[in-house]
């Protein structure tokens, strides 16, 4: 059978150019993250990924290949392998062999981004029952009835928690909580480490993450009508201690003026746009986290250095 793709978000230029303005033209200038990932920005991800100094794809990966088997007998019982920010879906394929999973939902912003993965998989398992839906959850969780009744694996890798802040990230497991019905989490997490380990993985040798940073100006440009040139920003990265968070942002090298057809905005030299925040937790706080959004029964696993961890909760 065909994999089923539902597109639940509509993208709303003129929504996406207001958001994009108003944040241009707060106090502290902002762009929100999920803008990185036109089609050169994804590519750009991925090339980050295979750096030396990037160190959470390839430590989660190892977390999962070393205890996967552990994980999955402490499983809560499902029905329905449901992952979010799914992608090219390969962290999940990893898992369906030890964690029996007869039923994958695939959830992205678009299902055009799910399609080729799919049909992949498709190939490769033909009897597991393929569903993906076009979905911002960053925005609200909510899941069509095509997902069907029973608990739910939710699976939520990458560390992508670490974009929110503490608040966001508690009210987004809470949805979480409640679109596992019954099931349970697993969750990658991002921990606190040496500044300069946690420096170097986000502004790299290579300037590939600078790249990427500055990429999301060409992205705004063309969603904004907007006249950005990369030769005017330079890329920051550091790790803010108070706030136990890597910060990018996007520096003016100079005076600059940024038009868009409604107005402009003017930068002086050194004034910063602020593209992402990656909070760093620590094993006990991510843990009072999860309690508090609703889950139980704990497990965790770590890498060897203790740099990156994977939580399982259950939900019932």
């Amino acid at each position: 059978m065909s994999p089923q793709l539902i597109q639940i978000h509509q993208a709303d230029p003129a929504a996406i150019r207001a958001e994009l303005i108003a944040g241009l033209s707060a106090p502290v200038a902002t762009i929100a993250p999920k803008y990185f990932y036109d089609a050169l920005g994804a590519r750009l991800f991925a090339a980050i990924t295979e750096l030396p100094e990037y160190y959470p794809t390839r430590t989660e990966a190892a977390i999962f290949v070393a205890h996967a088997d552990a994980m999955a007998c402490r499983l809560p019982a499902f029905e329905t392998f449901v992952d979010l920010g799914a992608g090219n879906c390969e962290k999940a394929a990893r898992l369906f062999a030890p964690f029996h999973v007869k039923r994958y939902v695939a959830v992205d912003i678009s299902v055009d981004y799910l399609r080729d993965s799919l049909d992949i998989l498709r190939r490769q398992h033909p009897h597991l029952a393929l569903l993906g839906i076009g979905l911002d959850f960053s925005a609200a969780l909510q899941l069509p009835e095509e997902v069907g009744a029973g608990p739910r694996l939710m699976f939520y890798p990458g560390s992508s928690i670490g974009n929110f802040t503490p608040d966001a990230a508690l009210d987004f497991l809470r949805q979480v909580h409640g679109a596992a019905q019954g099931g349970g989490l697993l969750i990658g997490v991002d921990l606190v480490k040496p500044v300069a380990v946690l420096e170097a993985a986000y502004d790299d040798p290579l300037q590939v993450t600078a790249a990427f940073n500055r990429n999301m100006l060409r992205h705004v440009s063309r969603l904004a009508s907007a006249d950005f040139s990369l030769a005017d920003w330079q890329h920051v990265a550091f790790f803010n201690t108070a706030a136990s968070r890597i910060e990018m942002h996007l520096q003016a090298v100079r005076d600059v003026t940024v038009r868009w057809p409604e107005g402009a905005r003017q930068f002086s030299r050194g004034e910063r746009i602020h593209t992402e925040n990656s909070y760093k937790w620590r094993i006990e706080d991510f843990a009072a986290l999860l309690t508090q959004a609703g889950f139980h029964d704990l497990q965790h696993w770590t890498d060897t250095q203790g740099w990156f961890a994977v939580f399982l909760a259950k939900a019932n």
